[in-house]
């Protein structure tokens, strides 16, 4: 019971996060499942993604579309060249080390914290 109960709250805090700052679920859910829930880093990954299959931030898209905030020109071509690309990723991420693909997560995080904190 008590591993529902962290899944509902990292499900909860990657929802509230994910519709209030448009991040994608991964950059919450892998690292909480990886430290909260003992996951290794490609497992982790692998559930981050079966996560995102179902349509979980349609709530949260027709919130911003309804007040005129989605390019959905832009979002469609996103979409297509993502579908292809996360086969490919996901193809890649099996010949790396799961301690090598979560130092590259890490550092990856913080590339985008050091832009985001420093601006443009």
């Amino acid at each position: 019971m008590q591993n529902y109960l962290l899944y509902i709250a990292i499900g909860t805090m990657a929802g509230l996060l994910c519709g209030f700052f448009g991040l994608g679920g991964g950059f919450v859910i892998v690292p909480a499942l990886i430290f909260l829930a003992g996951f290794d880093q490609i497992t982790a990954q692998g559930t981050s993604l079966a996560i995102m299959l179902p349509p979980v931030g349609l709530l949260a898209f027709m919130e911003y579309y309804k007040n005129g905030n989605v390019n959905i020109k832009s979002g469609l071509i996103i979409c297509v060249t993502l579908f292809l690309a996360a086969f490919v990723g996901a193809k890649l991420a099996h010949y790396v080390s799961p301690a090598v693909l979560r130092k590259a997560f890490g550092v990856l995080l913080l590339l985008i914290s050091i832009k985001m904190l420093l601006g443009k």
